[in-house]
């Protein structure tokens, strides 16, 4: 998934916290947190399944690509394109795109309609205004929030490009050093995965 599970919830918490009592009441923040998680993490999910779908069909054709020396990433990416359109789903990560954070400004927007929604059906929630202008302060805060993790995670690979001995990507070194840095980071930026 695109974003941890943790930084999930921080970020559905942050959410209802800035949007709590202005734009829309709470009855229950914790619950209406965890509602806005869920959406979330589910929408993210369908596009995990989305690539092990796409894994799956050129697992299938792998012999004729390997003859036919067919590029794997590229028929990764064309099929993915083609299951995106059939499935109607809106890419999450930024960066295929050209933007700089790791959900696409696109992918903001599709989870703000699916957050008001669900506000919307919520017994707990009562939206304050219009459920638009609420929608568009859902995705200013998410994108506040997504800038400052994103850079965390530049700084977190800049101290590890910056080390003496060169650590390679995806090794279980560079993993840990990258986690502890991006911690270190985010607490930097006020951002406490815990709260």
């Amino acid at each position: 998934m695109l974003l941890a599970p943790e930084f999930i919830h921080y970020l559905s918490r942050q959410l209802i916290r800035k949007l709590h009592p202005a734009w829309l009441e709470c009855g229950n923040l914790e619950g209406t947190a965890a509602q806005v998680a869920k959406v979330i993490e589910d929408d993210l999910r369908t596009e995990d399944d989305l690539n092990e779908d796409v894994r799956d069909i050129l697992e299938q054709y792998e012999e004729t690509m390997r003859r036919d020396g067919v590029s794997y990433m590229e028929m990764f990416k064309k099929i993915k394109r083609k299951l995106i359109l059939e499935r109607k789903i809106v890419m999450a990560s930024g960066r295929d795109s050209g933007d700089k954070m790791r959900l696409s400004r696109d992918k903001i927007l599709d989870l703000s309609h699916k957050v008001i929604v669900e506000l919307r059906r919520s017994r707990d929630v009562r939206i304050r205004r219009d459920p638009n202008e609420v929608r568009l302060e859902i995705v200013k805060q998410i994108t506040e929030v997504l800038q400052l993790e994103d850079r965390a995670e530049s700084a977190a690979r800049g101290k590890i490009r910056t080390l003496k001995r060169e650590v390679l990507e995806g090794t279980d070194e560079w993993d840990v050093l990258h986690r502890r840095y991006y911690a270190e980071e985010l607490k930097r930026y006020g951002i406490d995965l815990a709260k």
